[in-house]
């Protein structure tokens, strides 16, 4: 995410970069970290404060917000989050070669009723989600329907109650670096749109 935090910090915003032990900890001990980072860059005296999240933090990002109030609350982008879940934790659901690739909050992330991304309350803000639409992975098509990153598929990055949606040429894993995504999500964290 560091290349996005320095296109946002060019376009004048102040930025918190937060990293979380993604591999190590279950969501509740994720989103407590998210918290004490919110906190300790002192976000909560911004005029406004927006949310930029990837994959994982995107979905913590909702978590967080679900159970807060936050009266200088801006927008929120997603980039490639897993929405409504993610098909490869269905088909490696118990797996402990998944459990240890990807930690205890990976195997919350699949498509069932009662995994996290589902059981989080729609958005109460303007939420933009950004999702990919190529892919490295030439067997991601065996798992995942319709267009994909290849990781999570441009179906469920969906959210009922979202701003905006944009679709880009772009894998799961690199997103972020790319100078339209940065564009995009400037644009919208000015404007609550993607385009004009």
């Amino acid at each position: 995410m560091r290349p996005l935090a320095a296109d946002l910090v060019e376009a004048g915003f102040s930025v918190c970069n937060l990293d979380y032990p993604s591999r190590s900890a279950p969501p509740e001990e994720l989103v407590a970290e998210i918290a004490g980072g919110i906190e300790a860059c002192g976000a909560g005296g911004a005029p406004r404060m927006h949310f930029v999240g990837h994959s994982l933090g995107g979905i913590l990002a909702r978590a967080y917000l679900a159970d807060r109030h936050l009266a200088n609350l801006g927008r929120v982008v997603m980039l490639a989050p897993p929405n409504r879940g993610n098909e490869y934790v269905d088909r490696l659901v118990g797996s402990d070669v998944l459990r240890w690739l990807l930690g205890p909050t990976w195997a919350e992330l699949g498509t069932g009723e009662t995994s996290l991304p589902r059981r989080l309350p729609p958005p109460s803000y303007e939420l933009g989600v950004i999702a990919g639409t190529w892919s490295m992975n030439p067997f991601a098509g065996l798992v995942l329907d319709g267009e994909h990153d290849g990781l999570v598929s441009v179906e469920s990055t969906k959210l009922a109650g979202m701003t905006d949606f944009l679709t880009v040429e772009r894998s799961h894993t690199f997103i972020m670096r790319a100078d339209e995504v940065a564009a995009a999500v400037i644009h919208f964290l000015r404007h609550g749109r993607f385009g004009k």
